[in-house]
């Protein structure tokens, strides 16, 4: 520890005697300064011992030493030395009075004792101290070493917990307490969670000291990426000494090591998790297999689900890029499905690429801090504008998809972006798979993620669109437009008032032709029925006799139903 004005007084070579302020001996002295202006103040910082022999001062004025003293006071002056036998005797009891009043320490300095040795002991003092400090920072800095090598971070963590006498805890990406130390210390850190989430905002590295009732938490990014990775919170009944933060630093540098190693042994098993992807779509489950060898556990042999997510912007892009002119002149619907992996005629679409970035890098690393936190085998492979993932049907990354698209979802409804997202995912889930339907089931994720397109949710499941009306898929706005076309020059013969075909068209086909059912329910004869139905042949140009016709017909009215 620093020195104080007890040490000083205790120094057996300086013979200080204490005349006011005993109460406060226990001060640390940052410096020691001699100054004979009539006010130092100017040139003080605080924590400093003030030398004086009184030369330039009225030392038995008792109101010009109250002034005094009192200004030394309000500047945070550890204490005040006097030198007696110089300009006085002795220390004058306008001095001591002040001092006594004020409550700062007053040392009477005997004439034997030059200020430079006192200055020279506060020094060695100092460096002692430091010294301690960095020695004891070495010492933290090879025990935290060895600990994160034998221990993991666990063990990195308790360790530090024990150097800073108070708790550590070490967060993820998405903000939640993988490990922390002593065991009750997950419980304080779980509640810190709002602020390490406003630290990631920020650009690392960044820091965030927390005050609590019973404790202080500093907050530290780790890694050294623009967006963090991990965190690291410190809980300590007072302000960390240097010592002490030499041991955080220490553990700052060691963790981030771990998790700059980690992210590249992630990004190599995402290349991996690639190739495997590639042969499972393939139909090569087995080759997949020998691929991954132990990296996913038993992922690849009990059913899973496989997601494809991208983001919302991206999706509206694609909408754009394939509102193309279809026959009838309506556009072609924007969810046309991409070639998909496994179909002999094409290519599998899957690919090593970047790394996710913006709303995908959100969605990846909460599904991975989920899958994680499980101890279960995830399968991630960015995959250009998308995010394909493989995870086990029922376990915590499916369902960690799941609520995050609820949080979307619910976000969306309130009106309220989620916290420094503004681009969401969209995503789509297929049914539960083995290995050897994995092109089917690259195939279910695409019909629910065009799906969820269309419908304006973050996610839909495959089982959503098989067990779903076919109805619900028309809400499309090329669908709507083929619609309108369709029945365009119908509607602008029932406007000049000369029939109904419109109403009469959905009472038939809804009557499945029956003749007498449509007329009853339309209140007109059949033969009106039927001449209006040639007339509709007529304008459109069309069979009714053909289904194909029917059926168009039959969904361009239940597509329009709603704007008539």
């Amino acid at each position: 520890m620093p020195p104080t004005l007890a040490s000083l007084v205790h120094h057996s070579a300086l013979k200080l005697t204490v005349r006011a302020g005993e109460e406060r001996l226990a001060t640390p002295v940052r410096w020691a300064h001699a100054s004979e202006l009539a006010d130092p103040v100017p040139y003080m910082e605080g924590g400093e011992l003030l030398l004086i022999t009184a030369l330039k001062l009225d030392a038995e004025d008792p109101e010009a030493m109250r002034r005094y003293v009192r200004r030394l006071g309000q500047a945070g002056v550890a204490g005040l030395g006097f030198a007696v036998g110089v300009h006085y005797a002795t220390i004058p009891d306008a001095l001591v009075d002040a001092a006594a009043e004020e409550g700062l320490p007053l040392l009477e300095v005997p004439r034997r004792t030059p200020f430079l040795a006192i200055s020279k002991a506060v020094s060695a003092a100092i460096s002692a101290e430091q010294y301690q400090a960095v020695t004891a920072g070495f010492a933290a800095q090879r025990d935290l070493t060895k600990q994160a090598l034998g221990g993991g971070p666990a063990g990195l963590l308790a360790a530090l917990a024990g150097q800073v006498d108070g708790w550590a805890a070490l967060y993820d990406a998405t903000g939640a307490v993988v490990a922390a130390a002593p065991e009750w210390a997950a419980r304080r850190a779980a509640r810190l969670t709002p602020e390490v989430e406003r630290l990631h905002a920020r650009t690392p590295p960044a820091s965030l000291v927390v005050g609590g009732e019973a404790d202080r938490v500093e907050l530290h990014t780790l890694g050294t990426s623009r967006r963090p990775r991990a965190a690291l919170a410190v809980g300590t009944g007072a302000p960390l000494g240097t010592a002490e933060r030499y041991a955080v630093h220490s553990a700052i540098a060691l963790l981030t090591l771990t998790t700059e190693r980690s992210r590249s042994l992630h990004e190599a098993e995402q290349r991996v998790g690639a190739a495997v992807l590639r042969m499972l779509l393939a139909g090569e489950p087995e080759h997949a297999r020998t691929a991954a060898g132990s990296l996913y556990g038993d992922l690849l042999d009990a059913p899973y689900r496989l997601i494809i997510a991208e983001a919302a912007s991206a999706t509206a892009a694609r909408a754009h890029a394939d509102g193309r002119t279809a026959p009838h002149g309506a556009p072609r619907p924007v969810d046309a499905p991409r070639p998909v992996a496994g179909e002999r005629a094409v290519a599998a679409p899957v690919r090593a690429g970047e790394p996710p970035a913006g709303p995908l890098a959100a969605l990846a690393e909460h599904v991975e801090a989920a899958a994680a936190r499980a101890g279960e085998a995830l399968l991630v492979v960015p995959d250009g504008e998308r995010l394909v993932l493989l995870t086990a049907d029922g376990g915590a990354a499916a369902r960690a998809c799941v609520g995050y698209a609820a949080a979307v979802d619910q976000a969306r409804t309130t009106g309220q972006a989620l916290v420094g997202r503004t681009d969401e995912p969209v995503m789509g889930l297929s049914a539960p798979a083995g290995p050897i339907a994995a092109a089917t089931a690259y195939r279910q994720a695409e019909q629910a993620l065009s799906v969820a397109r269309r419908r304006g949710r973050a996610l839909v499941e495959h089982e959503e669109v098989a067990t779903g009306s076919v109805v619900q898929l028309l809400s499309d706005d090329a669908v709507r437009a083929f619609a309108d076309g369709l029945l365009r020059a119908l509607r602008e013969h029932d406007a000049t008032g000369r029939g109904d075909l419109v109403a009469s068209l959905r009472a038939w086909l809804s009557r499945h032709g029956q003749w007498d059912a449509a007329a009853a329910e339309l209140g007109v004869h059949r033969h009106t029925l039927r001449y209006r139905m040639r007339r509709v042949e007529e304008i459109l140009g069309r069979s009714l006799d053909d289904p194909d016709v029917r059926m168009e017909l039959w969904l361009a009215l239940k597509a329009t139903s709603g704007t008539e």
